[in-house]
């Protein structure tokens, strides 16, 4: 069995959240998807997600393609392979080639990860539609 693993905020559910869900779910029999704290989101990002992290789990628990939920709060991807142990990791193109993906690509190597890379969704984004919002306010 081929355990993959995605993570994410997920706020603002979006067609984008799910494409990669459903690619994700696509290339392994088992998904597990960790979904990032407000406190994490917060310390990167300097602004918390509009939906609670209780809330968002619920969403991404009731997403027909995933298997599995599970909290993210801590950006360290070798430690959620030291619990969950998946084989594969699958994230959109925006993040390949930067530094901190090349390195994980190296690390995981070793492991037996593979990294999968999807499209992003580029017309489509929470801070696209939170700005949307914003501006209707």
């Amino acid at each position: 069995m081929i355990v993959g693993y995605t993570t994410g905020v997920f706020d603002l559910f979006h067609i984008g959240h799910l494409n990669i869900l459903k690619n994700a779910k696509e290339n392994c029999d088992h998904l597990i998807v960790g979904v990032t704290t407000d406190e994490l989101v917060f310390s990167r990002k300097n602004k918390y997600p509009v939906i609670p992290i209780a809330e968002r789990l619920d969403i991404v628990r009731a997403i027909k393609y995933v298997d599995a939920v599970v909290v993210q709060n801590s950006m360290k991807k070798i430690e959620a392979w030291e619990t969950l142990r998946f084989h594969r990791m699958f994230v959109g193109d925006d993040w390949k080639g930067t530094s901190t993906w090349q390195e994980l690509e190296v690390a995981f190597s070793e492991l037996d990860v593979e990294i999968v890379y999807f499209p992003y969704t580029k017309h489509t984004s929470s801070t696209k539609l939170k700005e949307a919002l914003e501006k209707l306010n």
